[in-house]
């Protein structure tokens, strides 16, 4: 089987984009051009609300067969219900309202708050144990607890491998690696935890969130850090997501596509991506020369 890597962005629709990555006039269409760019997308739009079932038959009209979704879980179930009570329920409304999509649809994730800790393991352990099969599951730790090597990361990690659930990667060193450079960057700052990189838990879809600052090299930088994993992972046959943050997300598709480059350099027989959509009065990206 021919290794897949799959790269993208926090969305697929960012006002910064038109112009560069997307044609003006596309408003509520930007899937399809965003789909020439990258061949997979967080789609954070979920985090906050369940789609709808008409926005959902967009995306599905707009999405190759080929793209992947790796949206996350609605926050009712992280944040308000903590996984409990009734959070299976609202986890099969979800995955109800995406089915559309098919086989697009990659590893979901469930992003836990920062005080989801230690004191909750028997909850998470709890829920995990009662996802359902039909999709690949990962989560997001953030409390300290869960990185520091000791008895409460063992046991997370020990409940998320019984139940062939992933530990999604945050990366933020190249956040923190950099002065904030805008408001946005302090923001960002503000609601990325500096936490260890663990990459033990991670199962057969490795999940990578790369959170840099705004310039664009130093960005790269932080993506290129991932290249020995991603490739072993690839030569494992495992199928790895990156995806590409800055504060302000101006450049993250070029980005993204420039990791994938630079992984097929080290690897040719890796799937290629689409050839991207031309923008007229598409301009070159700051610092680097042309991408393409």
């Amino acid at each position: 089987m021919t290794p897949t890597l799959r790269v993208g962005c926090a969305m697929w629709a960012h006002p910064p984009w038109v112009g560069r990555y997307l044609s003006p006039g596309r408003k509520g269409d930007e899937l399809a051009e965003y789909a020439t760019w990258c061949n997979a997308v967080e789609g954070n739009t979920t985090f906050y609300a369940e789609p709808a079932a008409t926005t959902v038959a967009r995306w599905a009209a707009q999405a190759p067969p080929d793209f992947r979704f790796a949206f996350k879980v609605p926050r009712t179930v992280t944040h308000d219900r903590r996984l409990r009570a009734e959070a299976h329920r609202d986890v099969a409304a979800f995955l109800k309202a995406i089915a559309p999509l098919g086989e697009r649809i990659g590893p979901v994730q469930l992003q836990l708050p920062p005080s989801f800790g230690p004191d909750s393991i028997d909850v998470l352990a709890r829920f995990v144990a009662g996802l359902p099969t039909s999709h690949r599951w990962v989560v997001e730790l953030r409390h300290p607890a869960f990185f520091d090597g000791g008895t409460s990361h063992r046991l997370a990690d020990d409940v998320l491998a019984r139940a062939g659930v992933g530990r999604v990667v945050l990366d933020t060193r190249p956040l923190y690696a950099v002065p904030a450079a805008s408001d946005a960057a302090v923001e960002e700052r503000r609601t990325k935890p500096r936490l260890p990189v663990v990459t033990d838990v991670m199962g057969d879809e490795p999940v990578v969130r790369v959170i840099g600052g705004d310039e664009v090299d130093p960005n790269f930088a932080g993506l290129a850090a991932w290249l020995p994993d991603v490739v072993e992972w690839l030569d494992a046959g495992r199928r790895p997501f990156v995806f590409a943050h800055q504060p302000q997300n101006r450049f993250s598709p070029s980005l993204a596509r420039r990791f994938h480059d630079a992984v097929r350099e080290l690897r040719p027989n890796v799937t290629p991506l689409p050839e991207p959509v031309t923008v007229a009065d598409a301009g070159e990206v700051p610092g680097q020369a042309p991408l393409f």
